[in-house]
C-alpha cells in the first residue's frame, strides 16, 4: 500500500462507486441546461419562426464556450480548478433560472426582445460550459478511467433524459392551452434544480471522498497546483518538496504527442454537430410522425449516445489501438452522403436507424479515446492533457455548428 501526503492508497477503493455516481451527476449537470434548450427547440421554433432558433442558439452558444475554454486551457496550470468548476455550475444555475424569468415576464410571447434575452442566457451557458467541462475533464483525468467514463455517460444522459421528458410532456400537454409552454417551463425548472444539486455535490461532498483525496494528493506530490483548493476543502494540507518534483511536459509537447487523439475528437464532433440537431429539425422533410418526427430523431440519437458510453466497459468492444480509433473516426464521414440521400429518397424508418447509429458511434468513440489518452502521464500532465482534449472537442463542436449551415444551401430559404 502506497502513501502520499499522509493519505493511503485506498485498498478497497473507498468511495469508488460514490465518486462514479457523482461524476455521472456532474456530467448530467454539464449539459442538461444546454440539452434542454436543444430539446425544446420546437417551442422556440413556434415562438420565433423567422429566426432559425435551432441553429442560431447553437451558433451563439459555441463562441462563448470556445473562447472561455481556450483561455482556461491555456492557463490550466495556475487555475484554481475548484473555483473554476463552481463558477461554471453557478452560471448554469443562474442562466436556467433567468430563462424561466424571461418567459414568465413576457407571458410566452415572441418578438425580438425576448429572443435577444434567450440568446444572452445561451451565451452564459457557453461561458459556463467552458468553465465546467475542461475543469472536470482535467480533474478526472488524473484519477481513474472509470470516472471519465461516468462523466461522459452523464453528459449523454442529459440528452437522453431531456428527450424522454420532452416526448412525455408533449404527449401530456398537447391538448391543453399553452401545453408546449408548460412542458418548456418544467424542463427549465428541472435543469435549475440539477445545476443546484451539482453545486452542492462538488462543493461539499466530492472532495471528501477517500479515493478522490488520494488521487489529488498524488497529483499534488507530482507538482499539480490546480488541486490545492480541493485538497484544502477535503481537510488536507499538502507539503511538497519542490526540488523533488519531476519536470512536467509542456502543453505544447503534450499536444504534439497526442495530436491524433486531439484530431480524432475534433473530427468526431465536427461531423456530429454538422448533422445534429439543425439538420434533423429542418432538413428531414415531412413524414407520418408529423411534428413528432424531429423529436423522435433527437430522442433516438440521445438514447443511443447514452448507451454507447457504457459499451467501452466491455473489453472486447473497447478500441485502444490509436490507428484503429482514427480509422473508425474517418469512416464516420460516410454519414454525410448517407444522411443526404436518406433525407431525399428514403422513409422515416431509415432516417431513425441512421440517426441511432450516429449517436452510438459518437458516444462509443468519445469514451474510448478519452479513457485511453491520459495513461502513462503524471497528474499535472494528465490534467493539462484533459484540458487540451476538451478544448479540441469544443473546437470540433464549433466547426460542426458552422458546417451545419451548409445544409441550407439550395433549399430556398435562409
Amino acid at each position: 500500500m502506497t502513501e502520499v501526503n499522509g493519505i493511503k492508497a485506498p485498498e478497497k477503493l473507498e468511495g469508488h462507486f460514490k465518486a462514479m455516481a457523482i461524476c455521472w451527476l456532474l456530467g448530467l449537470g454539464s449539459l442538461v441546461a444546454w440539452n434542454s434548450v436543444l430539446t425544446i427547440g420546437d417551442y422556440y421554433g413556434i415562438l420565433f419562426p423567422n429566426y432559425h432558433p435551432s441553429r442560431v442558439l447553437t451558433l451563439v452558444y459555441q463562441p462563448f464556450a470556445f473562447i472561455s475554454m481556450g483561455i482556461l486551457a491555456y492557463k490550466e496550470a495556475t487555475v484554481n480548478t475548484r473555483k473554476r468548476i463552481l463558477i461554471g455550475y453557478t452560471l448554469f444555475f443562474l442562466g436556467t433560472l433567468m430563462m424561466i424569468v424571461v418567459d414568465v415576464a413576457t407571458s410566452g410571447r415572441g418578438g425580438i426582445g425576448p429572443y435577444i434575452g434567450i440568446c444572452a442566457m445561451v451565451g452564459v451557458f457557453g461561458v459556463a460550459d467552458g468553465h465546467v467541462q475542461g475543469g472536470v475533464i482535467g480533474d478526472l483525468s488524473l484519477m481513474r478511467p472509470e470516472f471519465i467514463q461516468s462523466f461522459f455517460a452523464g453528459l449523454a444522459a442529459s440528452g437522453a433524459l431531456t428527450s424522454a421528458l420532452r416526448l412525455m410532456t408533449r404527449a401530456a400537454f398537447e391538448k391543453y392551452h399553452d401545453g408546449l409552454r408548460k412542458g418548456t417551463m418544467m424542463f427549465l425548472a428541472l435543469s435549475t434544480f440539477i445545476e443546484f444539486l451539482c453545486i452542492f455535490l462538488y462543493a461539499i461532498y466530492f472532495s471528501k471522498l477517500p479515493i478522490v483525496k488520494y488521487y489529488r494528493s498524488k497529483a499534488a506530490s507530482e507538482g499539480s497546483k490546480t488541486v490545492m483548493a480541493d485538497l484544502a476543502a477535503g481537510g488536507i494540507q499538502t507539503q511538497t518538496d519542490i526540488e523533488a518534483i519531476p519536470q512536467r511536459l509542456t502543453t505544447k509537447q503534450l499536444f504534439i504527442q497526442n495530436y491524433d487523439y486531439a484530431l480524432g475528437l475534433f473530427l468526431i464532433y465536427a461531423l456530429t454537430l454538422s448533422i445534429f440537431p439543425g439538420f434533423l429539425f429542418e432538413n428531414t422533410g415531412k413524414h407520418q410522425l408529423g411534428t413528432w418526427y424531429p423529436l423522435v430523431l433527437i430522442a433516438m440519437y440521445n438514447v443511443l449516445d447514452f448507451i454507447s458510453r457504457y459499451t467501452p466497459l466491455i473489453p472486447c468492444l473497447k478500441i485502444e489501438n490509436r490507428k484503429g480509433l482514427m480509422v473508425a473516426i474517418g469512416l464516420r464521414f460516410l454519414f454525410v452522403p448517407a444522411f443526404y440521400f436518406t433525407a431525399k429518397y428514403a422513409d422515416q424508418g431509415w432516417m431513425i436507424l441512421l440517426t441511432s447509429i450516429l449517436g452510438f458511434t459518437n458516444g462509443h468513440l468519445t469514451v474510448c479515446l478519452m479513457t485511453v489518452a491520459p495513461k502513462g502521464y503524471t497528474g499535472p500532465e494528465q490534467n493539462a492533457l484533459g484540458n487540451v482534449l476538451a478544448f479540441c472537442l469544443m473546437c470540433g463542436i464549433f466547426a460542426g455548428v458552422l458546417l451545419d449551415w451548409l445544409w441550407l444551401i439550395g433549399n430556398g430559404k435562409f
